[in-house]
């Protein structure tokens, strides 16, 4: 019997082995990519101000000059129609103006608060673009289902990888460099084992908080919770949350995008609009989204960095409250799809909380070179050197208890996992044709 157990044992993690090279072999230039452009990302605001400094710092001055002025400044900086307003959280930062010009990408225009006077104009930030390419959408709308997949399979790496790590009968864990010499493929394996075991609690924290961006896994819980009164809290008397079409209101948090309260459509009244903020107690740094069509509120958001100080002022065109919503009104799954976002991008926390991020990002890519160099040192020639699959059903197990629950609650995830499996069996059948 111990015999019997010993050989699926084996068996089982030759499967899970296989499982983890292929999931590594398949999303691992992707998850460095992200790592990349992530661990950048999370340094966001150090970032736009040494790029933007130049143009965005101004003397602090005793009283603000009428905002209306801000928007007539910025039609005369730049062609085209104010979108949203910025206002800092420092008395010694420009105004901006975000631009959409007839033709082109968005500009944003920089003007002194204190006289009106133009600082002058940028296209989208540095930390933008770096934000696109972690989404992939640099790539196209289409290409944001990869980040469901990717994440998806993260977690799966994260999870074979420690029933791989598991010490079992045949010894203990690896928590310390065993081996020494850098030359030889042990050394690297232990690094491999000592980085997967201490940081993939946070890769997989990251690829879990990765989700509600994704296209197809995100919109569908997103529109659950909403149904389920987990969401975004019911709309003020007298008004109905609608879509907001292309023009979503800026930085109103996961549970608000894509949405807004209509309103009695007229001209936007911009003085009256940050007297509201301002006679509301709304903190800085706030961002003004104006309608983008008739009958639309303007949306006044204060760009927190934890959940907590989250809110979010709906106005008629006048500068009237229609509403006002606040962390504490959101549906308890709301609550943490907020809390995972933030937390994610390495603000809740404060410092402490972006450089355990950033360890995460960091770790990904101390796995993916020790991988490479671990598969370079034992790859056979003319093979891809993946791990052989044992035969019978029994042992295919351990991996469906890994991955089943994951491509089950993540779909996208699912059917490439089906994929896989086709591919890896028709190459199984032809792999002997091929050879002969």
């Amino acid at each position: 019997m111990a015999r019997f157990k010993d050989v699926i044992l084996s068996d089982a993690y030759r499967v899970v082995w296989r499982w983890h090279f292929y999931s590594g072999l398949l999303v691992l230039p992707f998850l460095m990519l992200l790592a990349l452009t992530g661990g950048l990302y999370l340094f966001k605001a150090e970032i736009d101000d040494a790029e933007r400094r130049g143009i965005a710092a101004v003397a602090a001055g005793p009283e603000r000059v009428p905002a209306e002025r801000w928007l007539t400044a910025a039609r005369e900086a730049l062609p085209g129609e104010p979108v949203a307003v910025l206002v800092p959280s420092r008395a010694d930062r420009a105004v901006e103006v975000a631009m959409r010009p007839p033709e082109g990408p968005e500009r944003t225009v920089f003007i002194d608060p204190y006289d009106g006077e133009v600082q002058g104009t940028a296209g989208p930030p540095l930390s933008e673009t770096f934000k696109r390419i972690h989404s992939l959408s640099i790539l196209g709308g289409w290409a944001n289902i990869l980040i469901e997949i990717v994440a998806g399979w993260a977690m799966i790496l994260v999870a074979t990888g420690l029933y791989l790590w598991w010490p079992r009968a045949r010894g203990v864990g690896v928590v310390s460099l065993t081996a020494r010499d850098p030359a030889r493929r042990p050394f690297w394996r232990d690094v491999h084992a000592i980085t997967g075991v201490f940081a993939g609690g946070v890769i997989f924290f990251l690829a879990f908080t990765g989700m509600p961006w994704s296209a197809v896994w995100g919109d569908t819980v997103l529109g659950a919770m909403r149904t389920a009164g987990l969401g975004r809290p019911p709309p003020p008397v007298a008004s109905s949350w609608e879509h907001a079409g292309h023009e979503a209101p800026r930085g109103v948090g996961w549970t608000l995008q894509g949405e807004t309260l209509d309103a009695t459509p007229g001209a936007v009244d911009l003085d009256a609009a940050v007297a509201q903020a301002e006679a509301q107690g709304l903190a800085n740094p706030y961002r003004i989204t104006l309608p983008s069509s008739p009958g639309q509120a303007v949306v006044l958001a204060h760009q927190n960095t934890r959940v907590e100080d989250g809110r979010t002022l709906y106005l008629e065109s006048d500068g009237r409250l229609i509403g006002d919503i606040r962390f504490d009104q959101y549906g308890w799954g709301a609550r943490a799809f907020e809390w995972g976002v933030l937390t994610h991008q390495g603000t809740q926390y404060g410092q402490i909380n972006r450089l355990i991020m950033l360890t995460g990002c960091i770790a990904v890519w101390v796995l993916g070179v020790s991988a490479m160099v671990m598969w370079w040192k034992r790859r056979p020639k003319g093979r891809l050197a993946a791990p052989v699959a044992p035969p019978g059903p029994r042992a295919r197990v351990a991996v469906l208890g890994i991955v089943l629950p994951l491509a089950i609650l993540y779909p996208l995830t699912g059917l490439s996992l089906v994929a896989a499996v086709l591919i890896d069996r028709l190459w199984t059948r032809l792999r002997p044709a091929v050879a002969r």
